[in-house]
């Protein structure tokens, strides 16, 4: 076959990657464990193969092509070709414009048996229906669908029996055409096509000689359900994986690039890093870049789940892919084609939704030898019935045991929670690597919180400001900020911000010099004004008086940084800055509890200052002090004693922290290497997505679990049932198409998880903001250092 290979390119592949094979022709999970098994007999080649997503992911070494690859498939009777990049699967939401819709043709398929099916369904069940020749009517009618309606399950049994293997499709295939061929004999051999022939129907297997009796409501009855259950199936895996295709197609179409001090409207294919374009309101940015023009409101919540529209000016950086709400910007690329955030993403979900979990894994190995185990025992069963039961009461247990048995809901289990799970994960900004990371997230009972970047924001702000007896705070502010105005520190630029933000305009300043990392000085308003460490205004004369002096100690017993000012000859004021909280971290600490986690807050930090942050997010056990390199000790430390820790951390130096952790979690807003060491990754910066991240793929292992329960427990007690003759062919095929529809449904129940409402997160405040509480006095007292 040569519809796998995409072009000479396909074969020059470098070995020794990763890539994704799209496999066609796969009709059920016992399919998926034979192109697996086909493709792990290649040396040096590692892959597993997806029933849901329809797709081989494979690490192949050097020595191997690509086209061996697909040439190894399709000796296993199937086909197999490179997916398109997202950028070609542009036209329609399933990637497959211009090409025939299979589910159109199985839902054509569908309904046109259903139609013929009913009446003879009805026939054989309702006596008092059976008119003369009735028995022909239903022949006339069950025919199209055993040999039309059918022919998909013919096709794929005939293809697995030239290469010596069964399938769901045998099993499908196997119990119709038996049931078919017996009507036959019977009508036309036997004594069935006489007139006024009644046949009774039951729900057990009727003991008889079988000359007399008819099956075509089983062999009509029996495709159609499995029919409708496949149809099902696949819109449902469809749905499934509606999440990623909207992930894919979010980007924009084209751009209006700035070449020649031109705009100019190309495809969104053609922008190369470092071009300036344009975005105007309402339009989708193209890439990731950093503005260089204009100031708007950015609407983030395609890729971050976050309602609020985020504020940009010249140099922050924007995600491709996210919506311009205001004013027009000019934006210059810094990330392109598969290397946006959008791409990134979509790559994560991709590769998690290919994976496997560890429960998965025994249910392959099932599904690998469930289907000859079956065909030998609806073979014991025949023998068994036609010895102690007649040669109808055989067939037709034997047949119910053929059709009960398709092993359709066990491969299905776990992939199709996987595509929601990952999917709806994407949609709320929450990454989920692998479907071993939901096994881990079961077990952590740990939860060790990096503080800068997580906890806190990272960023100084202006806290307090103490005077002197006599002196004005707001004069105070407008001086000292006109000096760090000038100054680049990030302590100078907290100040200065503040002081705009609480006296109004600044003054400008003269003469402004910088002292060492110690401090800055310049003339404001004809003051010569100084503003650094304590110790530097006292070597200029200007010695701390008593009451500054205990503001400084207490601001620096609540973790922040006191900076004194001087003019005039005389200290003046204390201002205190300190890190940023987050406003949200105290209540995703709570949500952390709630799920019985036990919070740990790691800093490099001071003891001050971590029990400052621990005791305003209502953290008990901090471990401070800790320097970078120190962290995935900390790490293992805990582990050591007995705990499964999850980290979570945001910078390069959290990367070591996160490979060591049972679970990690990177913040999206962090450093490449956090997120690539991370587990999951949560895209926005507020620290509530973690407890949502955690009870997400919880509930997505949960899901698969029960789908398991479900596909084993079904097979389990029905196989018994059907024989022992207990379940007419029809109920049997009804109940396994059924099964295959309850698992995909359970699935999809997933698409309705809701991350935890908001709660009372208020504006940013500076860590160690005074609480007032007898709770926060609690906490601040139980903060211990590690």
């Amino acid at each position: 076959m040569s519809s796998g290979t995409t072009g000479p390119e396909q074969g020059l592949r470098q070995a020794g990657e990763r890539i994704e094979l799209a496999i066609g022709g796969m009709t059920c999970a016992s399919c998926a464990n034979r192109v697996q098994k086909r493709l792990n007999k290649l040396e040096g080649v590692t892959a597993e193969v997806n029933y849901a997503t329809e797709k081989a992911s494979v690490t192949y070494a050097e020595g191997v092509t690509t086209d061996d690859l697909v040439a190894q498939v399709e000796k296993a009777g199937y086909t197999a070709a490179l997916p398109e990049p997202p950028a070609a699967r542009g036209g329609s939401a399933d990637g497959t414009a211009g090409e025939p819709d299979p589910l159109r043709e199985l839902r054509t398929r569908t309904v046109v048996s259903l139609a013929l099916s009913v009446p003879v369904i009805a026939l054989a069940m309702i006596p008092f229906l059976q008119f003369t020749y009735w028995q022909w009517a239903s022949l006339a009618l069950a025919a199209p669908v055993v040999v039309w309606g059918a022919l998909p399950f013919h096709r794929a049994a005939a293809k697995n029996l030239r290469f010596g293997q069964a399938t769901m499709d045998t099993l499908v295939s196997l119990g119709t055409l038996a049931a078919f061929g017996w009507s036959l004999y019977a009508l036309f051999l036997g004594t069935a096509g006489e007139p006024g022939m009644v046949h009774p129907f039951s729900f057990t297997v009727e003991r008889g000689g079988g000359a007399g009796d008819i099956y075509l409501e089983v062999a009509a009855g029996v495709t159609s359900f499995i029919l409708l259950g496949r149809y099902f199936e696949a819109r449902s895996k469809r749905r499934a994986g509606d999440a990623l295709r909207a992930l894919l197609e979010l980007g924009a179409k084209d751009v209006a690039v700035v070449r020649g001090g031109r705009e100019e409207r190309v495809p969104v294919d053609s922008l190369a890093e470092g071009d300036l374009f344009v975005v105007r309101p309402g339009e989708k940015i193209a890439a990731d870049g950093r503005v260089e023009e204009g100031t708007s409101a950015v609407d983030r919540s395609m890729l971050t789940g976050e309602s609020v529209p985020q504020e940009v000016a010249p140099g922050t950086e924007v995600a491709g892919a996210t919506v311009n709400a205001g004013g027009r910007l000019l934006v210059r690329a810094t990330r392109v084609g598969s290397d946006t955030q959008l791409a990134q993403m979509a790559r994560l979900v991709e590769e998690a939704q290919s994976g496997k979990a560890e429960v998965q894994r025994l249910a392959d190995r099932v599904s690998g030898v469930f289907v000859p185990v079956v065909i030998l025992l609806a073979a014991a069963t025949l023998v068994f019935w036609l010895v102690t039961g007649g040669v109808a009461t055989a067939f037709t247990a034997a047949v119910a045991v053929l059709i009960i048995a398709c092993p359709c809901a066990l491969g299905l289990a776990t992939p199709t929670a996987l595509l929601v799970g990952t999917g709806r994960g994407a949609q709320l900004g929450i990454l989920i690597k692998g479907p071993e990371v939901l096994e881990n997230t079961r077990r952590i009972d740990t939860v060790v919180l990096d503080k800068t970047g997580t906890v806190t924001t990272g960023r100084m702000a202006l806290a307090e400001a103490d005077t002197a007896a006599g002196e004005d705070a707001a004069e105070a502010l407008r001086l000292a900020g006109a000096v760090e105005d000038a100054s680049e520190h990030p302590i100078g630029r907290a100040v200065a911000a503040g002081a705009v933000q609480r006296a109004g305009e600044l003054p400008a300043v003269e003469d402004f010099a910088g002292i060492g990392g110690r401090g800055a000085e310049g003339t404001v308003d004809g003051r010569r004004v100084l503003v650094g460490r304590a110790s530097l205004l006292a070597e200029r004369g200007m010695p701390l008086p008593r009451e500054l002096e205990r503001a400084a100690e207490r601001e620096r017993e609540l973790g922040r940084t006191a900076v004194a000012v001087g003019w005039d000859g005389a200290a003046r004021a204390v201002l205190s800055v300190s890190d940023t909280l987050k406003p949200t971290s105290a209540q995703a600490v709570s949500r952390l509890r709630e799920l019985g986690l036990h919070p740990v807050l790691l800093t490099g930090d001071t003891a001050e200052v971590a029990h400052a942050v621990a005791a305003e997010v209502g953290i008990d056990e901090v471990v401070a002090e800790v320097l970078p390199e120190e962290k995935a000790a900390v790490v293992r430390r805990l582990q050591s004693r007995g705990r499964t820790v999850a980290m979570v951390g945001d910078g390069v130096n959290d990367a070591a922290a996160l490979a060591q952790a049972d679970l990690g979690l990177s913040m999206g807003t962090g450093t490449d290497v956090a997120i690539e060491a991370g587990d999951l990754t949560l895209v926005r910066g507020d620290l509530r997505v973690a407890a949502d991240a955690i009870r997400l793929s919880r509930r997505t292992l949960r899901t698969i679990r029960g789908n398991l329960f479900w596909a084993f427990g079904y097979n389990v007690l029905a196989l018994p049932l059907a024989a022992a003759g207990l379940l007419n062919p029809m109920i049997a095929g009804a109940a396994m198409a059924l099964s295959s529809v309850f698992v995909v449904s359970n699935s999809l129940r997933l698409r309705a998880f809701r991350p935890w409402a908001d709660g009372s997160g208020t504006a940013e405040r500076p860590a160690g903001a005074r609480r007032s509480d007898a709770a926060g006095e609690a906490r601040e007292s139980a903060a211990r250092v590690h």
